[in-house]
């Protein structure tokens, strides 16, 4: 099987379901941008291969399992309203997403100030990523009308959370140094 169809050469995609949307369509940014996101989870956690802390295999471990889950998201996002999802996204996913944050979070001086993203290469990796979800999240606010599932919203806000205080959590495991937002510089 070739990767390549030829199908989108004239700006058309196919959503699950084989219904055809132009390629800038609201719902195809979205899932996109999922897949955005995902790819720069996967890229900041390319950094840590040769880094080594004692909870590094169980960290890595939770981050494919979310990398997963994201991929959901997308297929929930590219599936038509009224249509079967595939894979869906659950309340328990969310509550995964609250027990990570707290786990690493306890390791955590707690913030007296905004930070910029900086420190490890993985860290700063993982701030990009935080954004890029948030664009998802808005580009998923803009479809709820659309959605199969509400939890979508949910669980890109609470993932941007996650992406956020893992990105600190990495800092704090290998000595990358977060650094305070200056409001008077």
């Amino acid at each position: 099987m070739r990767i390549y169809t030829r199908s989108g050469d004239k700006g058309q995609t196919s959503l699950i379901y084989g219904d055809r949307v132009a390629k800038n369509d609201l719902r195809v940014e979205a899932y996109g941008t999922c897949d955005e996101a995902n790819s720069s989870i996967g890229a900041a956690l390319s950094h840590l291969t040769r880094e080594d802390w004692s909870e590094k295999e169980s960290f890595l471990k939770a981050m494919h399992k979310i990398q997963t889950i994201l991929f959901h998201v997308g297929a929930e996002l590219a599936t038509p309203k009224g249509k079967e999802v595939m894979w869906e996204l659950k309340k328990e996913h969310i509550e995964e997403l609250e027990s990570y944050i707290d786990q690493w979070d306890e390791h955590l001086a707690p913030l007296k100030n905004f930070i910029l993203p900086s420190g490890h290469e993985a860290s700063a990796g993982l701030h990009m990523a935080r954004t890029i979800v948030r664009r998802a999240e808005r580009l998923a606010v803009a479809l709820e009308e659309e959605l199969n599932n509400p939890l979508v919203v949910s669980y890109l806000n609470r993932l941007s959370d996650l992406l956020f205080v893992a990105a600190r959590y990495i800092n704090h495991q290998l000595g990358g140094k977060e650094i305070p937002l200056m409001p008077d510089v």
